[in-house]
């Protein structure tokens, strides 16, 4: 049931017949893990807690750097050197009462994923390195649940939604001896690209949660925020992938979005 206040608040979303007070009941039943704070996860954060999302699980080890600032819009000068994730909570809370927020001050890894991985519907992966994003991938194929993952560096963006079995996983795209060498502290980075990736990842997850399929799940999508141009390529899971080759079907409350 939704108070007095939540109509209120979440009364243009009510509006909209996808969404509807079920759609918004539903919402708030829902929970999320974020793992990764900063310029994705700062704009995702702060749209699915303004969405109503009813708990969010922020994970992030790190602590605020003045070299953050011009991207990462969840912080300012005054959280420098801060816990991200605890900063996160104080402002989300701010932002929306109605949601309940659990900070998780600590790098997450292979060990300590999969039990935060079981306590959610949904993960996504806002992370700026490769060793997460395979522990992310691995405990979401392990735990049969849905994970959304977006990248940016310089002025090119990837999203990645994988929702089936079918669908390929981050090791089928990025096979376990792979090496990337740009990044955003050796390429740099754009603020508003980071921005449109997390804002994209934050609508693919109210879709999934509302239990509507995604377009792009099993694709990868490009950007190129210099020509506004997409890429979208098709994405299969590889049968000889060592991660999710013969991977059971998801077993999650979220089976009517598949």
């Amino acid at each position: 049931m939704l108070s007095d206040a939540e109509y209120l608040r979440y009364g243009r979303q009510l509006m909209l017949s996808e969404i509807g007070e079920a759609g918004q009941a539903r919402l708030k039943e829902a929970s999320v893990l974020i793992v990764g704070l900063g310029g994705l996860g700062s704009p995702l954060a702060l749209y699915l807690a303004g969405a109503g999302v009813g708990t969010l699980w922020l994970a992030d080890g790190d602590t605020v750097d003045s070299s953050n600032l011009p991207r990462q819009i969840l912080f300012d000068a005054d959280a420098v050197n801060h816990s991200k994730a605890e900063l996160a909570r104080e402002r989300l809370a701010a932002h929306n009462p109605h949601v309940e927020l659990i900070a998780i001050n600590q790098r997450l890894d292979e060990q300590s994923l999969p039990a935060f991985v079981a306590e959610v519907d949904l993960v996504i992966d806002c992370c700026d390195n490769l060793a997460s994003r395979y522990a992310i991938n691995a405990a979401c194929i392990g735990q049969g649940k849905p994970w959304i993952s977006a990248a940016a560096v310089g002025w090119q963006g990837q999203l990645m939604v994988r929702t089936a079995p079918e669908h390929a996983c981050y090791a089928c795209l990025y096979p376990l001896d792979t090496r990337i060498t740009e990044s955003c502290q050796s390429s740099g980075v754009t603020g508003p690209l980071v921005g449109v990736m997390g804002a994209l990842q934050a609508l693919e997850a109210l879709r999934l949660l509302l239990g509507k399929p995604s377009p792009v799940a099993g694709t990868l999508r490009r950007f190129d925020a210099l020509t506004h141009e997409w890429q979208t390529l098709w994405l299969p899971s590889d049968p000889a992938c060592s991660v999710c080759g013969g991977a059971t079907p998801f077993a999650n409350p979220m089976e009517d979005a598949q």
